[in-house]
């Protein structure tokens, strides 16, 4: 399983057989290297619905005749645009022919704004747990810091995790420490950093101070191959 971050949130996996993207937040992300258009994914998961997340998905998904994997209330809205969803619930899990996919909790909010101003609830917000060939990538999507991070570190082999540090609208970096040493995980990534003025943040200083040393403040396209 190889894993590539684009800037913002936005995350790739190729699993050898199958390309799975999440929150593919394109346009209006400066810092993305991908074009909509021409992305090719399988599969999109989703964690939550705000536009930065959210962002090309039914484009990308019309394109590719690609599934979408969303928690429930946001899943449905996909569904709307004539894409194929499949919704789910934090806590649920489920065996898709790409791999195990396990919504978790995250704190944050959740909703889409139409372009004609108009906002549509998106459920709860989420993290995801995606197991492939027993390799096991956890994005935690936008959250606050939150005690069970612990507990999810601790009942999975985690061997990469996506944390955010932008501040204001997620956890800070002081806070992300900590969500770093509770998962666990054998690389963590910093995410959701310097897309807009209120997050701006220094990614190489955060993962410098990461206790036990396994971070990676990854570049914008930047690729680890989980498999190796």
């Amino acid at each position: 399983m190889k894993v590539s971050f684009h800037g913002h949130s936005v995350v790739k996996v190729d699993t050898g057989k199958h390309r799975i993207i999440i929150d593919p937040f394109i346009n209006g992300n400066e810092a993305c290297d991908l074009d909509p258009s021409t992305e090719k994914a399988d599969v999109i998961l989703l964690t939550h619905a705000h536009n930065d997340h959210v962002g090309d998905t039914v484009e990308i998904a019309k394109n590719n005749d690609a599934l979408v994997v969303a928690p429930k209330e946001l899943a449905d809205y996909i569904a709307s645009k004539g894409v194929e969803a499949h919704p789910m619930h934090i806590g649920g899990s489920r065996e898709f022919e790409f791999g195990k996919v396990q919504l978790t909790q995250a704190f944050h909010g959740s909703s889409y704004e139409e372009e004609d101003g108009t906002v549509i609830y998106g459920g709860m917000p989420a993290g995801i747990l995606l197991t492939v060939n027993g390799k096991t990538m956890y994005h935690l999507g936008d959250t606050a810091l939150f005690t069970d991070l612990k507990m999810y570190g601790e009942l999975n082999d985690i061997d990469i995790a996506f944390i955010p540090i932008g501040d204001n609208f997620t956890m800070g970096p002081s806070d992300a420490l900590l969500a770093a040493e509770w998962v666990n995980a054998k690389t963590v990534v910093p995410v959701h950093y310097n897309t807009f003025p209120p997050i701006v943040q220094d990614p190489e200083d955060w993962a410098s101070k990461v206790k036990a040393g396994n971070a990676r403040a990854m570049k914008v396209g930047e690729t680890i191959d989980l498999t190796s």
